[in-house]
């Protein structure tokens, strides 16, 4: 690249990863094929994230004077950028990537502008959706619901019982 399509690059990579509320640095396997790398960015923007490759040199230059300066000093070797709104998706889709490759190994992120390790977003990618959520609540909900009509009920149920037997003998 020349130096004026580098400033470019940095300028508009800079204005994404700012305007993201997680990015996540990744170090990259010099054996990762093509086919990976296509499966993985599938996975990534089904989950609504961007994905870029990009030299540490440059990555640093695009995280001065933000909160994601603080990765700076833990990129090393091949890295990669994932970034998003959505900190649950991007993670999930990594982790889902993770499972069947391990070329690729989260180094840090950045999530809400507080550095965070990479066992902090394999926390974040096992958490339950919010339709897993949801369905849990509903459930509580109407268990609790019906644990009340049967108590509100089963007193009335013990008088019919008892004038019943009475009525029998």
């Amino acid at each position: 690249m020349i130096r004026h399509e580098k400033e470019s690059f940095v300028s508009g990579i800079q204005g994404d990863l700012q305007s993201s509320s997680v990015v996540i640095a990744l170090e990259r396997s010099a054996g990762i094929t093509v086919a990976e790398m296509t499966d993985l960015r599938k996975k990534i923007n089904s989950a609504g994230a961007k994905f870029k490759i990009m030299k540490n040199t440059l990555a640093k230059i695009s995280f001065r004077g933000s909160p994601l300066e603080e990765m700076s000093g833990q990129l090393k070797g091949s890295t990669a950028l994932a970034y998003s709104n959505d900190s649950v998706g991007v993670s999930k889709a990594l982790h889902e990537f993770m499972k069947t490759s391990e070329k690729l190994k989260v180094i840090c992120g950045v999530i809400d502008g507080k550095l965070v390790q990479s066992d902090m977003i394999q926390a974040l990618a096992t958490l339950p959706s919010m339709d897993e959520l949801r369905v849990k609540l509903i459930g509580l909900m109407t268990a609790n619901a019906s644990k009340i009509a049967r108590t509100v009920k089963e007193p009335f149920a013990m008088i019919a019982r008892v004038v019943g037997a009475k009525a029998n003998q």
